[in-house]
């Protein structure tokens, strides 16, 4: 059996003539496909304001900025997510607070947002691990009793759906990435959504150095060569051929969320009758994205060894994710004590990802699923 990666993208013909026409054509990057992508995004989803960039680090990094929070402010955020999530605090002069997570679906608890809100407090960054949605009915409760922002860490749940609601319109903002592993791929690529027209003015500006004008804007025989500097921005633009992809690729979506779930139940099948694997909660009243399919295996197992044995045998299992806390920066700069988030350390102690993406074959599955019995029974 070939290498089976955790995550791949699926590209076709269709995907690579629509690059490729944006190619031959006068505008490659601030372009017109940029605000096709956007208003694709905004149709999809059904949000009123998209604002789309090179990656979900910048969209995170400019929504936490059109917040224009006071500095050293803290946001609650889950340790259990990439350190992504947790720097955009960072990078805006933020504090990071920790909440422990849910043992069932591994997303924030909302319970313990509520014991962390301090005076200090001005935001919730929600992450929907693996791509199921976070209770947010819940989060949104407290936000309002507490008048906080919310911002929806989405990267893994486009396409996600809570009581019968695209994800997108929940939060203040909303994020969502398109890097290949993801649920639809730009290479690389982000994305915020928002029904508020003044954070979408913002963020329209500081994904592009502050700027008040962008390249069309002054384009042509009447424009002028005037433009000011609003903010201090950056540039996280994304070009037009990665838009045009993007729009491509949005079409085929929900064609891709029905494969990973057809495939997520496969496994649930297949592993169910093993009691030394825990299989991942899914709650009823979402429409679960699949981003990843992880299991908790029994702490009589050596995860780490599980890891390099399904490694040897060409399956590309991983790991999602190692506590932000626990990166050295974190432990140098902030020390957060691990013992505070024990349902995060025993997720962590126990979890592996397997491998799940919509081109994956049931032979590749079930070889998946005959390795992990192969391990297990000895």
């Amino acid at each position: 059996m070939d290498f089976i990666p955790y995550g791949t993208q699926w590209i076709d013909d269709d995907d690579i003539n629509e690059v490729v026409t944006v190619l031959k054509s006068d505008w490659i990057t601030t372009g017109p496909k940029i605000k096709e992508f956007e208003d694709a995004l905004c149709s999809y989803l059904g949000c009123s304001y998209c604002v789309a960039v090179n990656s979900g680090t910048s969209a995170l990094d400019i929504a936490v900025r059109s917040l224009n929070l006071p500095e050293g402010s803290e946001v609650i955020t889950t340790p259990f997510t990439f350190v992504a999530t947790s720097n955009a605090i960072l990078y805006n002069g933020l504090k990071p607070v920790f909440a422990d997570i849910c043992s069932d679906t591994f997303n924030i608890d909302p319970e313990d947002i509520r014991r962390k809100i301090t005076k200090n407090t001005k935001a919730i960054i929600y992450v929907d691990y693996a791509g199921q949605p976070c209770d947010i009915k819940a989060i949104r409760d407290i936000a309002d009793e507490f008048d906080l922002y919310l911002i929806e860490d989405a990267c893994h749940a486009i396409g996600a759906e809570y009581n019968g609601k695209k994800v997108g319109n929940f939060a203040d903002l909303t994020i969502f990435s398109f890097h290949p592993v993801k649920n639809i791929t730009t290479g690389e690529g982000g994305a915020v959504t928002t029904e508020e027209e003044g954070l979408y003015k913002r963020m329209s500006l500081l994904r592009s150095h502050g700027i008040d004008k962008d390249a069309q804007d002054r384009y042509g025989p009447d424009s002028s060569w005037a433009y000011d500097m609003k903010y201090l921005g950056r540039n996280y633009r994304i070009t037009d051929f990665q838009a045009a992809l993007g729009i491509s690729q949005l079409k085929k979506l929900d064609m891709f969320i029905d494969k990973r779930n057809e495939l997520a139940l496969r496994y649930n099948r297949l592993l169910g009758d093993i009691d030394a694997v825990t299989l991942p909660v899914t709650k009823d009243n979402v429409r679960h994205a699949w981003h990843l399919y992880t299991i908790l295996v029994d702490e009589s197992i050596n995860r780490d060894e599980f890891f390099k044995y399904m490694r040897s045998a060409n399956i590309g299992v991983n790991l999602h994710y190692i506590p932000v806390y626990r990166h050295s920066y974190y432990v140098k700069n902030f020390g957060f004590d691990p013992l505070v988030f024990p349902v995060t350390e025993d997720v962590f102690k126990q979890i592996i990802t397997l491998p799940l993406f919509p081109k994956m074959e049931l032979e590749q599955l079930e070889y998946v699923v005959e390795t992990i019995k192969g391990y297990i029974n000895g």
